[in-house]
């Protein structure tokens, strides 16, 4: 499975409605398993965005259906990056000439 990070930033609409975070949280939990994405960790942060998420999928294509469907919700707006760990960047600069 590949690993994404999506950054979110609440719009107006989710920051006014922030105490519905639980019910919503576990709604785009439920909203990723319709896409094959799986939701592993959930940051609240400071600075430029609210929420960094990371999530496991078998490609970014499910990860981008992921993310529209949520920001058609209008609580949040998202970023997506694809992400390698650490051992998958010490794998891939051994392979290099």
């Amino acid at each position: 499975m590949a690993k994404f990070m999506l950054l979110l930033g609440w719009t107006d609409q989710g920051i006014r409605t922030i105490k519905d975070f639980s019910t919503r949280s576990q709604a785009s939990e439920q909203l990723a398993k319709k896409f094959g994405v799986e939701i592993k960790h959930v940051y609240l942060t400071t600075g430029e965005h609210d929420l960094v998420v990371f999530v496991d999928a078998p490609d970014g294509e499910n990860v981008a259906k992921f993310a529209l469907a949520l920001g058609a919700k209008g609580n949040v707006r998202t970023r997506m990056s694809r992400v390698w760990a650490q051992d998958e960047l010490k794998k891939f600069v051994a392979e290099l000439p």
